[in-house]
């Protein structure tokens, strides 16, 4: 079996880690004839929990994408990338006049170094950091606007919208009220329809929870369909409260926030990473996907897409996937394990999905609307990668009722090395999926093959 990384460039303390989590990594492959097929849907098969001293652990080495590569497309469909040269999309977003904005952001990197995991994940957020994926090492935690007034798929512009962020992810337009939700905090800015950069400071809306750790930096943001209230993800601050739980106050949460005031309640708890927060359209539930926990072996436990009530408890960290206890945490609350929601529906397991969206347009084939395509960055801990696609589950009056499809696939080579990574989705004006690839640096379109 080929060693997953070159263990020289890491270190000794780091390649210790690498070399014994490959040794469990061997003999979990003999082993494992799990199917994670079986664990795609509103039902997951859910084995029995690991715990590990060295948590297996399998990293795709990042090779950027070369010259006339483009990612895979189911049937009907085409890609081809809108926007290249970025440093690490992670979100975008479509403005009413059809401008895309590309939200470029670079880990905080404050959370402190504690097990041999820690300095593998560093070394994974070093690799997408400094460019690994082929645009480079330079400016970043900015948005780029991209301008294609024709619709072709061939921007007329491309240049920075707001620069000198702070890690920013989420971004919402309520009338002339762009807000950013950066890493510690969402911030107002003014916005004018056609504008092409934003040069003030803009006004703080509201503090987030940020350093001085902040594992789950993302902050996904969506506004209220009335514009009168904002939704924001919070990732909890540990994999499973190895921080502490003083580190995880206000966390693993949605928050709901008064645009008005900047009040804010905790909508949803329980939620360890929620990202892609979107409003289902038949019934305007609120919906997102969910990182779930690791260390628990490689087929536990499922990342999931669910709808996000209000009031309602999600599990983590005392259980997952309704009321299956986590071995790990002491003392437990069975008094919140007893009201934990099951999720809706299952996506496997490690295949951190990052991105979601509903397709509400008509120019893609009828198959994919009324849906949700799902961008599925990748698993780092498990021998057999899972994710690294974007996906489209069926909905039918206001829930999933298919299994999930493969739609966008081929940022691992052959040799199973990252040519890219998708993060977070976007619709345009024309109806066509826009995808933001942070190890590729680029947003790939996909329209009909016609």
């Amino acid at each position: 079996m080929k060693t997953p990384v070159n263990i020289k460039r890491v270190g000794s303390a780091l390649g210790l880690a690498l070399l014994l989590s490959s040794t469990a990594s061997i003999v979990a492959q003999a082993a494992d004839t799990f199917d994670p097929q079986t664990q795609v849907g509103p039902n997951p098969t859910l084995p029995d929990p690991q715990q590990y001293l060295f948590p297996p652990m399998h990293l795709a080495k990042v090779v950027g994408w070369k010259q006339g590569e483009t990612p895979t497309v189911a049937p009907g469909l085409k890609i081809q990338a809108l926007a290249t040269g970025l440093q690490h999309p992670r979100s975008v977003y479509t403005l009413p006049n059809g401008d895309v904005l590309v939200v470029e952001s670079k880990s905080p990197g404050v959370e402190p170094i504690k097990r041999p995991k820690d300095l593998v994940m560093g070394w994974v957020e070093s690799l997408v950091t400094s460019g690994g994926g082929g645009g480079g090492g330079g400016e970043s935690n900015r948005i780029t606007l991209v301008r294609d007034a024709d619709g072709d798929g061939k921007p007329e512009t491309q240049s920075v919208f707001l620069d000198h962020l702070t890690s920013p992810f989420g971004v919402a337009l309520v009338g002339s009220d762009l807000y950013v939700a950066n890493t510690d905090s969402i911030v107002r800015y003014p916005y004018n329809t056609g504008d092409t950069k934003i040069t003030g400071p803009g006004t703080p809306l509201t503090p987030l929870p940020g350093g001085p750790i902040d594992h789950h930096w993302t902050k996904s943001l969506v506004a209220s369909p009335d514009g009168s209230l904002l939704y924001v993800g919070v990732g909890s601050n540990s994999n499973i409260t190895e921080n502490g739980m003083q580190a995880e106050k206000d966390r693993a949460a949605v928050w709901e926030v008064d645009r008005a005031t900047g009040r804010w309640r905790i909508f949803a708890s329980g939620l360890r990473n929620p990202n892609g927060l979107s409003w289902e359209p038949q019934t305007g539930a609120l919906w997102a996907v969910i990182n779930e926990r690791d260390e628990l072996g490689p087929n536990l436990v499922p990342d999931y897409v669910t709808s996000v009530k209000d009031g309602g408890f999600y599990g983590w960290p005392y259980s997952y996937y309704g009321q299956h206890l986590d071995p790990r945490v002491h003392p437990q609350r069975p008094d919140l394990v007893a009201k934990a929601i099951v999720p809706d529906y299952a996506l496997s397991s490690h295949v951190a999905p990052l991105g979601m969206t509903f397709y509400t347009g008509n120019s893609l084939p009828e198959k994919y609307r009324g849906g949700a395509f799902v961008g599925e960055h990748g698993s780092w801990d498990r021998d057999r990668f899972n994710g690294y696609k974007v996906v489209y589950v069926p909905f039918k009056d206001g829930k999933p009722s298919g299994k999930a499809e493969d739609v966008v696939t081929g940022f691992l080579d052959q040799q199973e090395q990252a040519r890219g990574r998708p993060v977070g989705l976007a619709i345009d004006k024309t109806g066509a999926l826009l995808i933001a690839d942070d190890v590729g640096n680029t947003v790939w379109r996909v329209t009909p093959a016609q």
